[in-house]
Formats: C-alpha cells, structure tokens, sequence
C-alpha cells in the first residue's frame, strides 16, 4: 500500500480535524486487511510477520500509532488507536497484537532522556517491546558506573521478533545484590532498556493454538551493562494502577513529553489494545459468515442459510454484540481523554468503567465468534476457511490475563465498597 507524502498524518491538532484524523488512521489499518488476509497462513507457519507485511504496516505507521511527535510519532488519542488495532485484527490478529503489545511499550519513550529515545526510536522502522517478568530467576539490576548490571528472564514478548530494542523490569539492588525496598516495604524498581541482539532470546517455545504470528518469546540477558539513560521509571509500567482511590500519583519528574496521551499509564494503553483484537477478530468472523450465507445450502436443512430467519436473528445479535462492546469503550476513551485535559488525571471510577469495558470486549467478542462458529456448520472447522483461525485467536485472547473474570470481580467488589483488586487497573 503506498501513502503520499500529504496524507501522513502528525496529529498536531486534535481539534477540528479530529474526526478526519482518526478515521484516516483507521482507515490505514483497515486498508491491510486484503494482504493481511492473504499472508495469514505464512504469519502462523512462521510465526512471525513477514517482511511484505512488515513492509506494508511501516509504511502505513502501524507501529508508530502512540510514539511521542518528538521522535516522530503519531501520539494518537486512546479512542482511535483502539480502532485502529481492531481494524488491523480485521484482517489478522498476531498482527494486530504485535502493534498493541508494542505500543504499550513504547510509551517508554515518554520517560526517556531525549537523546537515548531518538537512539532507540528514531529509525522509523525501530520497533521495542517489553517482555513479563518470569520470577525465575528474580530479576535485578545491580549498581555499577555509568549505569547498571542487568540479569534477568521475561516471557511473552509479543513482536519481539519485528524488534531491534527489548525491556526488562527489574528490582534496583546495593552493590552487594540486596533487593532496595521503599519505605512502604516495596521493591524499587525500574525498566531496563536493551538491544535485542544482546538478549538470549528462546524463538523454540512459542509453540500455542492461536495468535501464533506474535512470537511472544521468552528472552533472558546475564551481566549486562545498560546505561543509566536506558532505564525508566516505574510510571512506564503502570506503577499507578496500583493506587487505591483517594490516593493520588506521586510527581513523575522523568515524564518528559507533556501530551494528553501520556498522564495515561502504559496499562491503559496494552488493555485497550489488546482487548480490540477481539473486536477485530469478531468482525471478520461475522464478515465471512454473511459471505457463507449468501451461498451455502445445507444438505440438511429445508432452507438454504440466506432464508433461514433464525440465521438473521444470529447475524443481528453477533452484530448487536460486537458493535456495542466496541462503542462502549470508545465513549468511555473519549470521556477519559477530555477528563485527563482538564482534571490532568483519571478518577477512580473512570479507572474501573475502562478496566470493566476491555475485559467485556473479549467476552462479548468471543460469545459473538462461537455463536457464530457454530453456525457456519462444518464448513466451519476447514483449514480452507478462516473460521477455524479466528476460532482459535479469539479463544487465546480470552485466555490472556486482560480476559481473565478476575477482571470483573475486582470491579464488582468496588461497587459493593469492598476493596478491589488493583491489578490492571489502567
């Protein structure tokens, strides 16, 4: 796909030409879904994107959707960029999930000195992600001069295979090892930022039923040196979500870009873009079951499906389902964007209604792809079709831990005025 020069767009406004903007960068993703379509079955075999595909999402800017402008970025608003990785997720979604993972990530370079983010971002073909942190073994960072001693292991680094950069959480330790606690008893931590060619990254354990095209890897590095500049602060990885409310966040001096984009934590932008993957899966699925029904007659049945009145009902409620779940996170981005304008953060309940509406998104994305899997019949379950991929994506993103019901029993408890769980709040 080629994109003129004119058409690129830097987001600089976000007034008047708001809607033009997000629909354009929309429309950008969605634009992929015939070659992403067609590459679906190298991307699974490989799992890994392929260079064409790589090439077509760099030129659109798909991994670049919420870099700061200082280094060249789109620094969209969250509402669009949730549609824009569920227009990706349209046409395939390791693809989309690379683009959320890696997006999350990069909200790093907001904390980064201005130097070391151009040395990181400033290719416009660099791509970063972060990895979780395994526990096994703990993952440190020792003092040494200049910077720090880095050892450590992370899995699930989603793109880590587009990447040139990888991440690391660890805990600061004295020069002796020990683990530096805060006074509140928790570990000082933050993230370490590498090249990838400097990890040892283990691509043989990537071998899952769905969003295979991700390579989330696991990678480990062993005494390395990082560089006090290629570190950040906590606040990159959504320490704040961590925050009861009433309770506010402390000052970020090392935040150093001041856009709206960025008084959200990296959290909320991995939950809305991981969670619009499902969206993106939904649609297709239901894309192609229209198509199916225009011209399948099942052998047994009275009707074919394009006159089966309980087909039309299904269609309507998938549809129902789907469009809802979508809108309703939007609204809610569009609300927590002007909220951060003017309050200069999220309230609590603006925190709980994003967390309650990610985790509804899977769930009503995946009830919309079962119902209409089975539907589709046994024409469903050929690898001829595509029925049978997104089954299996969609029920790996359900898998993910933003799907998990723990999600919404942490919001019920807030309701009832129990104290929540705080993991993954945005």
């Amino acid at each position: 796909m080629s994109i003129a020069k004119d058409e690129v767009t830097t987001m600089e406004a976000l007034g008047a030409t708001r809607v033009l903007n997000s629909r354009e960068w929309i429309e950008r993703g969605r634009a992929l879904r015939p070659l992403l379509d067609a590459a679906a079955p190298r991307i699974e075999q490989a799992k890994d994107l392929p260079s064409d595909v790589q090439d077509a999402m760099h030129e659109a800017g798909l991994f670049r959707l919420v870099l700061p402008r200082s280094v060249g970025g789109a620094e969209l608003d969250l509402a669009t960029y949730a549609q824009v990785v569920a227009a990706i997720a349209e046409g395939d979604a390791s693809a989309a999930w690379c683009v959320a993972q890696t997006a999350g990530s990069s909200i790093a370079a907001a904390y980064l000195e201005p130097r070391a983010a151009k040395q990181i971002f400033g290719d416009p073909r660099s791509v970063f992600t972060f990895g979780f942190t395994s526990g096994q073994p703990s993952c440190r960072a020792i003092p040494a001069k200049g910077g720090w001693i880095v050892n450590g292991a992370w899995t699930f680094a989603s793109g880590n295979r587009l990447c040139q950069w990888l991440g690391g959480h660890c805990q600061l330790c004295d020069e002796n090892g020990t683990p530096l606690r805060h006074l509140d008893g928790r570990f000082v931590e933050r993230s370490m930022i590498f090249p990838r060619a400097s990890a040892m990254v283990r691509e043989d354990l990537w071998d899952v039923m769905g969003l295979c095209g991700t390579g989330s890897d696991s990678y480990s590095v062993t005494n390395l040196f990082v560089p006090t500049e290629y570190s950040v602060v906590p606040r990159a990885i959504a320490r704040d979500q961590q925050l009861p409310e009433g309770v506010h966040a402390e000052p970020d001096p090392e935040r150093r870009e001041r856009g709206t984009l960025y008084r959200f934590t990296s959290q909320a932008v991995f939950q809305t873009g991981l969670s619009s993957v499902a969206i993106g899966i939904a649609r297709a699925v239901l894309d192609n079951f229209i198509e199916l029904a225009k011209k399948k007659n099942p052998s047994s049945a009275i009707h074919p499906l394009r006159d089966d009145t309980w087909i039309h009902a299904r269609i309507a409620q998938a549809d129902a389902k789907i469009g809802a779940a979508s809108a309703w996170l939007v609204k809610l981005l569009e609300d927590a964007w002007e909220e951060c304008e003017t309050a200069g953060e999220l309230s609590f309940p603006t925190r709980v209604k994003i967390r309650t509406a990610c985790t509804h998104q899977i769930t009503e994305s995946r009830e919309a792809v079962d119902m209409i899997f089975l539907e589709a019949g046994a024409t469903a379950i050929f690898k001829s079709n595509q029925f049978e991929r997104r089954f299996r994506d969609i029920h790996t993103v359900s898998q993910q831990v933003q799907g998990n019901i723990a999600r919404m029993q942490s919001v019920g408890q807030y309701y009832l005025g129990m104290k929540p769980q705080l993991f993954l709040l945005p």
